[in-house]
């Protein structure tokens, strides 16, 4: 699939569904493109993070500024990442959701946006096994395209992504707003830094081969 500017392609999707395994990657990585497009009916599903009182006080007012219905798993975030068992994502992700079907899902890389987060990685696994199955369906899947170079920089979008939705000034400045202000990350957190006027994605349809696009994406780099 060509790699493709947001203003050359219409958003044709009614349902849609963004799978993340943290409150705020929803808006880190995807929060323009949800602000963009009101006309949808957003639901945000986060893996991780329901029993945390502070985050998921916030994670509320989010989704509630984006005007999408919101879920939250518990599944264990703490700071080892003791790997977690591939069923146990896929039916915590599959007990969150509303439907069974959507016209887009979002989620993580493969590879995740920084190095390393063993939890966004083991979220796009899982929704990409419950995509390929049909368990969740949708007619496109998207994932998030980022890299950091190895730590040595801050997530930017890679160049050869799919599609790069550029921010206009007043979506990025309510996106800014729900980073900062909402979730109460300062100016110079890396959460304020990484929170791009760009948001980039691969773009998969039924039948694409996600795990070889993105191993041929990562030689391009």
């Amino acid at each position: 699939m060509a790699k493709r500017k947001s203003s050359e392609k219409t958003f044709d999707f009614n349902s849609c569904a963004v799978i993340v395994a943290h409150p705020d990657d929803e808006t880190l990585w995807a929060g323009g493109t949800i602000l963009m497009h009101p006309e949808a009916r957003w639901t945000i599903v986060t893996i991780c993070r329901k029993s945390d009182p502070d985050r998921s006080a916030k994670f509320s007012k989010a989704f509630d500024y984006l005007r999408a219905s919101g879920q939250m798993g518990d599944l264990d975030d703490s700071p080892g990442q003791t790997p977690l068992a591939e069923r146990e994502i896929e039916d915590t992700i599959a007990s969150l959701l509303s439907a069974d079907r959507f016209d887009l899902i979002i989620t993580h890389s493969l590879y995740g946006e920084y190095t390393r987060h063993r939890r966004h990685e083991e979220t796009a696994r899982a929704v990409c096994r419950l995509w390929k199955s049909g368990t969740r369906a949708a007619k496109q899947m998207w994932m998030f395209a980022y890299d950091d170079g190895g730590g040595k920089k801050l997530p930017q979008p890679i160049p050869q992504a799919d599609l790069i939705v550029e921010l206009p000034e007043d979506i990025w400045k309510r996106k800014y707003h729900i980073i900062t202000e909402i979730y109460g990350f300062g100016p110079d957190s890396f959460e304020a830094k990484a929170g791009g006027r760009e948001e980039a994605f691969w773009c998969f349809e039924i039948g694409d081969d996600v795990e070889m696009r993105l191993r041929n994406r990562g030689k391009e780099r």
